[in-house]
């Protein structure tokens, strides 16, 4: 549950402002099919972070323990900073008409790729055992950022002070980032 929780609070709030929330924004504008967007969301964001995920846990078992601590605590001290920073989202690209959930699914999966949500599932799926718990967290931390945008669009951006969520999701990852270094070794989570 620990996994869980913890992933999907990290994503829900690193998500707020990120470069693919403001691509939920755009898909929503132009496309204006709802349903298909969300749709794309979720799968994308499922391989995007199982992917991710597995690399953590693959990580997780190529070091000691204890350096493995270290790393995830830098890594979370790392996002931090980044969850600090505003995205921008590139204003060039077309979006392909090969049908809205397929223009979804591959521009939210494109985007996702290294993206600080995409590395906080590799540290998290490194710290946690459970790699489906890390993963349908951090989808569903996704999702509760995401959807919103699509459904509500601009009178949501208008409403939410993205500052404060980053503020906040710097917050949660400091937090994680010292239970990193205070866990005792090993570091994984059941």
């Amino acid at each position: 549950m620990e996994a869980l929780f913890f992933s999907t609070a990290v994503v829900a709030l690193a998500e707020m402002g990120d470069k693919t929330q403001l691509l939920s924004f755009v898909l929503a504008a132009k496309l204006k099919r709802k349903a298909p967007i969300a749709l794309g969301i979720l799968f994308a964001t499922l391989a995007n972070h199982f992917l991710a995920g597995y690399v953590g846990a693959w990580l997780a078992r190529l070091m000691s323990p204890e350096t493995l601590k270290w790393v995830i605590a830098a890594s979370f001290f790392v996002f931090a900073l980044w969850a600090l920073k505003p995205d921008k989202l590139d204003e060039g690209r077309k979006l392909r008409g090969t049908g809205v959930f397929l223009t979804t699914l591959f521009a939210f999966f494109m985007v996702e790729m290294g993206d600080k949500t995409q590395l906080a599932t590799v540290a998290l799926a490194a710290r946690y055992e459970s790699l489906v718990a890390v993963v349908l967290g951090t989808t569903l931390g996704m999702m509760i950022a995401n959807v919103p945008a699509v459904w509500l669009g601009e009178a949501l951006a208008d409403r939410v002070n993205m500052k404060v969520m980053r503020g906040i999701a710097a917050a949660l990852f400091v937090l994680l980032g010292f239970l990193a270094l205070l866990t005792e070794a090993p570091p994984r989570i059941e």
